[in-house]
């Protein structure tokens, strides 16, 4: 992720799996202190084992794929809607979780009435819906269209100086985005299906936002669980009528620029020029309320170091380190410190945990190679080495044999990766002329090994570096394709491929494993996301068009939606085949010093322990704000606070019922820009101009009116 991306995702879920894995470690001891058969009959395939487990063909249902169809669309429409403003993407897998069960279980409940109903409603189900959603959704962040794909458009280019020739252009059109994502985003599926044995069986990797969604879906479906899904539905209804009608209600008053409530001057107007405001977004109160505190504390603090501080001191500086007349768009002038300076906290964090994650994962994966003792062959398939399960627990036993029943054969995922590289290899060249046959082919050789890094690292530690090896495929593909041949474009289509391999590779393992944990097949699991994937191959890229057409100046700074990574990777594209003679005067010793301070603040981290580390921001957080401004920080702290002082007067009920009224929150918020969107397309604009005005300009302009009439 880059600034505001997956980085800030991928915290919030370390931070709810790790809450889900206190919660396991404790019940656990309480189980083992009360004995083993206490324990076995706490445990949790104890109280489903009378019901029988539909065969893979009976999970996956008509009905399942209808209803991941509607909430695909539901969340495509978020995610690209927070993709295009901030890039902050939060964790909708309870979201998913949940409006899965609740649309399945009212839907169940109807023709049980009727007297239609042929099959219960079950967990495996439940699983199979999660999985094909947030497969659907996720294709809306890793196609690119707040980063990467959009980065190469016109528009973006135009805020630029360099290399927006041409050949270093390709502006959005819905045929060729849909025949791009079809072509790259279902590889990453065959590269490891072969090592699921390893990785979930043999290894025992913790995946612990798989683990965290399975145990999420397995007490929906216990008796005391479906009543507290109910609930939490009920909650998350209520605040997504809100949240959808006081989106409504902020639009009347939008008529032209700087109007409304999200231009709302609420700490002063002198605050208001430097980005601190309170904008009444709901989408961000309520991912406020799911991201942990410091990921919030970490993006004010970013707020204040850069828009508080640095850009007022480097602005005094106009005449001297940059020329005075300049752009406010200009990269040489304050805008390029702004971006390259945050470039350089992302690449210093990003570099800093990929090194971490890769040394964990190569000794950890040594280490456990070694302890297989003298075996001559590494249990890869589900057909070798057979598991012994004498003295391991009711649980483990029963998910090992179902997770071992239906196979998906090697020759499947050697056949299914070989021809989907091979209609890649041939196939991405035609839409990309700048990124030859040979680039595709070496990243496709490299790309199982990567793959296999990520997915490994992701279940010790929970984070997937997705967008670190995406922009390591832009600094080298765009230097061997070179400025002379379109290699900025090549860089950012080179980040499009590894990108979707990578990802898809790590989320199919989380899958597998909450599979594993609920009784679900993999072979259904598996079906299930090539189903999500082929439906966000379509539904991401209509979804973006329908918001590139809406709103006219997308991606332009200042406007509702200013896709502020784009000009990130561009520009990242752009070091790449140039190097740094473009950068304004000192702004390359300050990169130097963030990109160290990004590391060393990283390392601090690692050294004094979790205990102090939890006070000490995170730079990809930091980084976030230092182009964008503050608005959506103070939107954030303030969903921080109403959930602190909901703790403060229940615990409990706030974490039972937080999650349910943020997603409410956001989930009303951006399903609001659809009736926008249409409003946009047919030319229906607001009546009203709210707008905010000092007193000496509120007199002047009550003067002028007064001339005219």
């Amino acid at each position: 992720m880059t600034a505001g991306e997956h980085h800030v995702a991928e915290v919030e879920m370390e931070a709810v799996a790790e809450e889900s894995s206190h919660q396991l470690r404790r019940r656990r001891g309480e189980e083992a202190a009360a004995g083993e058969g206490e324990a076995e009959a706490m445990s949790m395939e104890r109280v489903f084992d009378e019901k029988p487990v539909p065969t893979w063909r009976e999970q996956l249902t008509v009905r399942a794929f209808a209803v991941s169809a509607l909430l695909g669309v539901m969340f495509s429409i978020i995610v690209m809607k927070l993709n295009l403003t901030t890039g902050i993407i939060p964790s909708l897998n309870v979201s998913a979780g949940l409006l899965g069960f609740f649309f399945v279980r009212t839907w169940a409940r109807v023709l049980e009435k009727t007297g239609l109903l042929k099959q219960p409603f079950t967990r495996q189900e439940n699983t199979v819906i999660q999985t094909c959603v947030v497969a659907t959704s996720g294709i809306a962040f890793s196609g690119g269209f707040g980063s990467y794909l959009f980065a190469m458009s016109d528009t973006i280019a135009k805020q630029t100086t360099e290399e927006n020739d041409a050949q270093n252009i390709k502006n959005p059109k819905l045929g060729w985005m849909i025949g791009f994502l079809f072509v790259v985003s279902f590889l990453g599926l065959f590269s490891l299906v072969p090592l699921r044995k390893i990785m979930i069986i043999d290894y025992k990797l913790t995946y612990p936002s798989g683990t965290a969604t399975a145990h999420l879906i397995n007490s929906f479906h216990t008796p005391q669980g479906a009543k507290l899904a109910k609930k939490q539905v009920r909650t998350l209804g209520k605040f997504f009528v809100v949240s959808f009608l006081w989106g409504f209600f902020q639009w009347f008053y939008t008529a032209g620029d700087d109007c409304g409530f999200a231009a709302f001057p609420t700490l002063g107007l002198q605050a208001y020029e430097h980005k601190f405001y309170f904008d009444f977004s709901a989408t961000y109160v309520g991912v406020g309320m799911i991201c942990p505190y410091l990921v919030n504390i970490s993006v004010l603090l970013g707020g204040i170091l850069s828009w508080g501080i640095m850009w007022p001191l480097i602005d005094a500086k106009k005449g001297d380190w940059y020329p005075a007349g300049l752009s406010p768009t200009s990269l040489h002038g304050l805008q390029g410190y702004r971006v390259f300076i945050a470039i350089a906290l992302i690449l210093g964090d990003g570099l800093y945990n990929f090194f971490k994650v890769l040394g964990r994962t190569i000794s950890t994966f040594i280490s456990q190679v070694k302890s297989k003792g003298n075996a001559a062959t590494l249990p890869i398939s589900d057909d070798s080495s057979p598991i012994t399960t004498s003295g391991i627990s009711f649980d483990d036993r029963r998910r090992t044999e179902l997770f071992l029943r239906d196979q998906i054969q090697k020759p499947i995922a050697f056949g299914g990766y070989v021809v989907v590289a091979a209609v890649s290899i041939a196939t991405l060249p035609h839409i990309f002329p700048q990124l030859k046959w040979y680039y595709v082919l070496v990243a496709y050789i490299f790309a199982p090994v990567l793959a296999f890094c990520n997915a490994y690292g992701c279940g010790l530690t929970d984070w997937s570096l997705a967008s670190t090896y995406g922009k390591l495929a832009i600094f080298t593909i765009g230097a061997w394709a070179g400025a002379s041949n379109g290699g900025v474009l090549a860089g950012l289509a080179a980040c499009g491929v590894m990108m979707s391999i990578v990802s898809t590779a790590s989320d199919l393992m989380q899958d597998f494993k909450t599979g594993y944990l609920t009784l679900t097949s993999p072979r259904s699991m598996f079906v299930s996301q090539v189903i999500g994937t082929a439906m966000g191959c379509v539904i991401a890229p209509s979804v973006f068009w329908l918001f590139f057409k809406a709103f006219k100046d997308i991606g332009v700074p200042g406007s509702e939606y200013p896709s502020p990574n784009a000009l990130v990777y561009r520009n990242m594209a752009i070091l790449g085949v140039d190097g740094f003679s473009s950068l304004p005067k000192h702004c390359l010793t300050l990169c130097y010093i963030f990109f160290g301070a990004a590391i060393l603040i990283n390392l601090l981290r690692d050294v004094v322990g979790k205990k102090v580390a939890r006070f000490i921001p995170l730079p990809m957080a930091m980084a976030i704000p230092f182009y964008l401004g503050s608005y959506f920080a103070i939107d954030m702290c303030v969903g921080s606070l109403i959930l602190f002082v909901w703790e403060l007067i229940d615990k409990a009920k706030a974490a039972t019922f937080g999650p349910a009224v943020a997603s409410g929150l956001i989930c009303g918020d951006g399903i609001w820009t659809l009736p926008q969107s249409v409003l946009a397309l047919v030319q229906v604009k607001p009546p009203i101009c709210m707008k905010f005005l000092s007193r000496s300009m509120n007199a002047k302009v009550d003067t002028y009116i007064a001339t005219l009439s």
